[in-house]
């Protein structure tokens, strides 16, 4: 699941503990010096993908003579990595969403990574696209994410073509008092503008413009432009003083719960909601997000699940070697995938799963007009004052005084 938030304080607690994280980690008293001494390769990763790269890293090791550390960092990963990196003890590779990399170059905290022309051509095109920084690959690209419409199809057996044949569908499953929300996307206090994206970009709604060499341009900022403002209006329209679709009481901690128990029929939300979904044994269907009547097709965010080479690791050559030669092999894709269901960007672990997982293929063409997240620096300021733009419309406020007004505090972050 995708949560944003800035917990500078916990990142550096943990970048304090990191050398005693995780499933085989060593005490903190073991340094930089120490780990470089003993051949060591150190790789974060959250526990999940943890566990999965366990036996193919012990298995790295014994093929080269050193000894590989799997530690799990499960909380504020990219900041704790920046962190650790600059004081020194970070990791060898970290493995991390792809909208990091802007961030992480800027900081330096990562190096390109070296895959051949035959291991690009092996991955989804959208993939190494997402990875792609200033036309160099900065990750190893192993899954893809995006957002689709999941449905409960014992109460809705038809997706539906528009978000307002969407509301219309839950207005009437309330008032026959066979579900108690219309739409169960989360919002919260502080909105989420990952989530929202879709509804945002059918509405016209844009974040960057793009350069003339394609690259997103962070001087042509589309929040609090007109186009923006008439995205906003319309989103109002779903809002608690609107359809009520859209409402703050449905976050992240309880939007996929919602759905399971049964309280609405339609979850926007990704590959990581069906696991729960399959626990209620509910029946369910997958489609695209719906957009508005009349406007542009809803497009989601492509999230990317990447491998990165660390700048400041010890042991470089060692981690390429990694990264490059044994994250693109099917036996590791497919591992990762059955740690956590999200289509492998591997096209072999793809083919190999997907004859036993027909939801890959729904959320791969719920995603197909998905436009990568952006990765660039300029991202980090939008996040925040936007999600809360968000929460305030959808509670009321004026869309135009209010997402103008988050503009403004985009772009003086960025300048």
């Amino acid at each position: 699941m995708r949560i944003r938030a800035a917990g500078v304080a916990t990142a550096l607690t943990f970048a304090l503990f990191a050398a005693g994280c995780g499933d085989n980690a060593e005490p903190t008293a073991q340094g930089p010096s120490a780990q470089a001494a003993t051949g060591e390769l150190v790789i974060w990763a959250d526990d999940k993908r943890a566990a999965a790269l366990k036996p193919f890293a012990d298995k790295f090791g014994t093929e080269n003579g050193v000894t590989v550390k799997i530690q799990a960092i499960s909380k504020d990963q990219q900041t704790t990595f920046v962190t650790a990196s600059q004081q020194g003890s970070g990791p060898d590779v970290t493995v991390g969403a792809h909208d990091w990399i802007g961030n992480l170059v800027q900081n330096g905290a990562i190096d390109p990574v070296q895959l051949s022309a035959e291991q690009k051509g092996n991955l989804a095109e959208n993939a190494i696209k997402a990875v792609t920084f200033n036309g160099q690959t900065y990750g190893v690209p192993y899954a893809t994410e995006n957002l689709a419409l999941i449905r409960n199809t014992d109460l809705v057996p038809d997706a539906p073509a528009t978000i307002e044949d969407l509301v219309a569908a839950g207005q009437k499953l309330k008032g026959d008092k066979k579900a108690s929300e219309i739409l169960c996307l989360q919002v919260g206090q502080n909105g989420d503008a990952y989530h929202l994206y879709p509804l945002y970009s059918s509405a016209g709604g844009y974040l960057f413009g793009t350069a003339s060499n394609g690259d997103l341009d962070p001087k042509d900022l589309g929040v609090g432009k007109p186009e923006s403002v008439e995205a906003f209006k319309k989103i109002a329209t779903l809002g608690e003083k609107g359809s009520g679709a859209l409402k703050r009481s449905i976050t992240p901690e309880n939007a996929i719960a919602t759905f399971t128990g049964k309280k609405c029929a339609f979850l926007v939300s990704g590959p990581w909601a069906i696991t729960d979904v399959k626990k209620a044994g509910l029946k369910y269907d997958i489609s695209p997000v719906p957009g508005f009547a009349g406007g542009k097709t809803a497009q989601p965010f492509l999230g990317v699940q990447t491998f990165y080479v660390a700048a400041k690791g010890k042991n470089k050559a060692l981690a390429q070697e990694f990264v490059t030669n044994y994250v693109t092999t099917p036996d590791l894709a497919v591992a990762l995938y059955q740690a956590e269901p999200r289509p492998p960007a591997l096209t072999a672990a793809f083919d190999q799963v997907k004859g036993n997982d027909p939801d890959l293929a729904k959320f791969l063409e719920a995603g197909k007009n998905a436009v990568p997240l952006p990765a660039i620096p300029a991202m980090a300021a939008i996040w925040d004052p936007f999600g809360k733009a968000e929460a305030s419309i959808v509670g009321g406020a004026d869309p135009e005084k209010t997402i103008t007004a988050a503009g403004k505090t985009i772009s003086a972050q960025i300048k």
